[in-house]
C-alpha cells in the first residue's frame, strides 16, 4: 500500500491528525478536550509541510466517525468535509472503536480488544475487535451504545484474552468487571489519528469511499444527537 492518506479525529479528549506518504508517517496528537477546533488545522499544516506535500497531493482524508462526544465528532467530520471539498478528495470513515483496537495492537500487539468509551448517561460505546492476517480487523461485536450492567448480562464466555482499551473501562469499572470475559487492563484510552489512517488503506483499497458531501457521523445514539440540533426537536 503506497496512497497517500491525511487523517484527523476530534470525536474523544485527543486531538489528532496523521499523514501517510507511502511508508512514512507524519503525526501530531494532544489530548485538549476544549481546543480541538484551535489544534487541528494547525496540525493539518504542519504534516503536510513536513512530507512537502499539499492537499491535492493526497489520495484520500480519512476521519473519526465516532462514536464519542457530539461535538467532537461533529467538528471533525465538519473539518474534514471542508478540507476534503477544497481538494476534490474522497473521503474514509474510521471507526473510533477499530482505531482504538489497532492503537493497542500498535502498542502492545494486542490482536484482540474490547472497547469501551465512556458515553455519559450511564453507558458505554461498545465494540469488540479481532485482527486478521492481512492486518485490518473484524467486528466481534456490533458497535452499540449500552449499559455496563446490560452488557455484563448480555455478553457470553469466550476463551481468548481481550485487551481492554478506552475511557469506559476506568468509568465503570465495577460494572464492567463482572463481565465473563477474560479482558486484561490497557492503557489505551482514546482514538488516534495514526490509528485512523492505517485502517483507512485498506477502505481505499476496497474502494470504500465517499464524496465530502455524503461523509457522515456515527453518534449510536442518534435521537439524543439530533434533538439537540435547533429545528431538531
Amino acid at each position: 500500500m503506497s496512497a497517500k492518506i491525511l487523517a484527523l479525529d476530534t470525536a474523544t479528549e485527543n486531538c489528532s491528525v496523521a499523514l501517510m506518504v507511502g511508508d512514512k508517517l507524519y503525526v501530531r496528537s494532544e489530548v485538549a478536550p476544549r481546543d480541538h477546533t484551535k489544534k487541528v488545522l494547525p496540525m493539518v499544516d504542519e504534516v503536510l509541510k513536513e512530507a512537502g506535500v499539499t492537499l491535492a497531493d493526497l489520495d484520500a482524508l480519512a476521519f473519526g466517525r465516532g462514536p464519542g462526544s457530539f461535538t467532537g465528532v461533529r467538528i471533525g467530520i465538519g473539518i474534514a468535509q471542508g478540507l476534503a471539498f477544497g481538494a476534490d478528495l474522497p473521503m474514509i470513515g474510521v471507526s473510533t472503536l477499530a482505531a482504538m483496537a489497532q492503537g493497542s495492537y500498535r502498542q502492545h500487539g494486542a490482536s484482540h480488544v474490547a472497547c469501551a468509551i465512556d458515553a455519559r448517561m450511564s453507558e458505554v460505546y461498545w465494540g469488540r475487535f479481532s485482527r486478521q492476517e492481512d492486518g485490518s480487523w473484524s467486528e466481534v461485536d456490533a458497535e452499540c451504545v449500552i449499559s455496563p450492567q446490560v452488557l455484563a448480562e448480555q455478553l457470553s464466555r469466550d476463551e481468548l484474552a481481550w485487551k481492554a482499551a478506552g475511557t469506559g473501562w476506568d468509568a465503570y469499572s465495577e460494572a464492567l468487571a463482572e463481565l465473563t470475559i477474560e479482558c486484561e487492563k490497557g492503557d489505551v484510552l482514546f482514538p488516534d489519528a495514526q490509528d485512523i489512517v492505517y485502517l483507512a488503506q485498506f477502505e481505499l483499497a476496497k474502494g470504500n469511499t465517499v464524496d465530502a458531501e455524503h461523509a457522515s457521523p456515527v453518534y449510536l445514539r442518534d435521537n439524543v444527537a439530533w434533538k439537540k440540533l435547533p429545528g431538531r426537536e
